[in-house]
């Protein structure tokens, strides 16, 4: 059985879902805000890119908590159109964009 979790995290300016799949070795894990979202690794920014999404990325992630502080390694486009750099913390990313 795969176990998957969906949680509301709080942010400073307001709430996220979080979701959580185990798929083996490491979690898929998203947490989405209205505007957008933060991804691990699993997922693929040319995707989000082609659909014109607001998303982050981060690696090396294994729960909520972990994605929340990491530091955001790729953009996509939507996202740099608005001002914001790689390497600040997802955390940060998201309050931006609720």
């Amino acid at each position: 059985m795969i176990k998957s979790i969906s949680k509301l995290i709080d942010l400073d300016k307001g709430k996220a879902t979080g979701f959580l799949i185990e798929l083996g070795a490491a979690p898929l894990i998203l947490i989405k805000v209205k505007k957008g979202y933060v991804m691990c690794g699993y997922l693929n920014m040319s995707a989000a890119n082609k659909l014109g999404d607001v998303a982050a990325r981060v690696t090396g992630v294994k729960n909520f908590e972990d994605v929340l502080n990491a530091d955001v390694v790729e953009l996509s486009e939507n996202a740099k159109k608005i001002g914001l750099k790689e390497g600040i913390k997802a955390r940060d990313f998201l309050n931006v964009i609720m």
